[in-house]
């Protein structure tokens, strides 16, 4: 564990990148717009404890965090009647995906959502996709050549939260409005939290934002990662040498690297969200 934590270290100084970590995106009710939150992959499959070949052997401080949040983002989403979209990796069991074992059949119960988010099921806020793939992005690919996920941000018309924006520079409080008719162009934005940050979350995030690029997903403007709603899994050095043919995943340094990549590729990351707050 010292060997990895130090490797993280010098990974978080060799490639460093800004994280908005005191910035607080203060979601209000009476902003007049709405903000899209994508959550991905939040199942029993890889967060809960046990409950297949994916899922975490023993309880797990970043995934638990990452369920945590989850769940007080969708419940305020739901509660201010906003949109969200929940992805969940689903299998058929004679449709293999390599390299990973088999996982999340469905009839399993792998693929159902936690425990903890199992109401989102109920909501009419929330539309549920499951997917056979690793990107959201791709597993809403319809037969007629359409995206369900396109299709969804442009029926919801999600746009950017306004009017107060609250944040910390140099220690120091400031607070910031903005008038939205200031913007010549409506911004658009989805907030995204799941796992694994850097499997099938930033897949999603880099389909995303090269879809965006090229005018597929109308009209979205802008992803934002929460690092604190995001999580990996945990496969450590010196468990996978002793497995012929295993890659090792160690948690912290490929999370890390996870929202490395979905900044460089044009995303933003968030360490905070403030839900809520009063003038």
């Amino acid at each position: 564990m010292g060997s990895e934590t130090r490797l993280v270290d010098l990974l978080r100084g060799e490639i460093p990148f800004e994280e908005e970590a005191d910035f607080d995106l203060t979601l209000r009710p009476d902003s007049g717009t709405s903000l899209g939150l994508v959550l991905v992959d939040i199942l029993n499959g890889f967060c809960t404890v046990g409950a297949g070949n994916l899922a975490p052997i023993e309880p797990n401080r970043q995934i638990s965090s990452m369920v945590e949040e989850a769940a007080r983002l969708a419940r305020h989403f739901c509660e201010m009647e906003w949109p969200v979209l929940v992805f969940l990796d689903s299998h058929h069991p004679n449709k293999p995906e390599p390299p990973y074992p088999p996982h999340c059949v469905v009839g399993s119960g792998e693929e159902d959502l936690v425990p903890a988010l199992k109401w989102l099921e109920e909501d009419p806020s929330v539309t549920i996709r499951r997917k056979d793939c690793f990107d959201g992005f791709i597993g809403s690919m319809e037969k007629d050549g359409s995206n369900a996920f396109s299709k969804w941000v442009n029926a919801n018309q999600i746009k950017t939260v306004s009017g107060l924006v609250s944040f910390q520079e140099n220690h120091h409080s400031h607070t910031a409005f903005y008038d939205p008719l200031d913007d010549v162009s409506n911004l658009v934005q989805i907030l995204v939290a799941g796992i694994c940050t850097d499997i099938c979350v930033l897949d999603f995030v880099c389909s995303t934002l090269s879809a965006r690029n090229v005018g597929m997903v109308p009209p979205l403007e802008d992803v934002v990662v929460y690092s604190g709603g995001c999580a990996t899994f945990d496969f450590p050095i010196d468990v996978a040498r002793n497995i012929k043919g295993t890659l090792a995943h160690p948690q912290d340094l490929l999370h890390h690297v996870g929202l490395y990549m979905a900044k460089a590729r044009g995303a933003r990351i968030v360490k905070k969200v403030t839900l809520g707050s009063s003038i």
